[in-house]
């Protein structure tokens, strides 16, 4: 680790201590050059892989899963750190069922999440994952809300 005050490559670990849940560690460390001591924060960066629905893999990513969620959300009042608590959840969940998910699987989380917060939005959101044609598959989907 590079100490922040001098630069110099060495440094030596004081103290290790995890967080309650375990998925960060936080290490103090003081530098062999300069003796300042500075702490940093390890944690585990798990890269999910999404496979989409033409079998195609792409990086998941959480701006893009937010703006999809806001799409639907766009005047519901529904506010952005709902927004954000939304995604969040849902990324949670793809991270505990291991580095690689299915673009189905996170627009069923999508829905799930959005039935309980706004049926608009979950109308909104199913019309483009679901891909509605006709105005009798927003009928069947509303009905289906009742």
């Amino acid at each position: 680790m590079v100490c922040p005050f001098c630069s110099n490559q060495e440094t030596s670990v004081t103290d290790s201590r995890k967080n309650t849940d375990g998925s960060v560690i936080r290490r103090r460390r003081s530098c062999d050059s300069c003796e300042n001591r500075f702490t940093t924060y390890e944690t585990a960066e798990i890269q999910l892989i999404v496979e989409k629905k033409n079998k195609s893999k792409e990086d998941f990513d959480f701006e893009k899963l937010i703006a999809g969620i806001n799409n639907a959300c766009v005047d519901t009042g529904i506010d952005d750190e709902k927004i954000k608590e939304i995604a969040e959840d849902i990324s949670l969940t793809l991270h505990k069922k291991g580095n690689h998910v299915s673009s189905a699987e996170i627009g069923e989380l999508v829905l799930g999440k959005l039935k309980d917060v706004s049926e608009v939005a979950y109308i909104r959101y199913a019309s483009v994952y679901k891909e509605f044609s006709e105005i009798s598959d927003f009928e069947k989907e509303a009905a289906e809300l009742d």
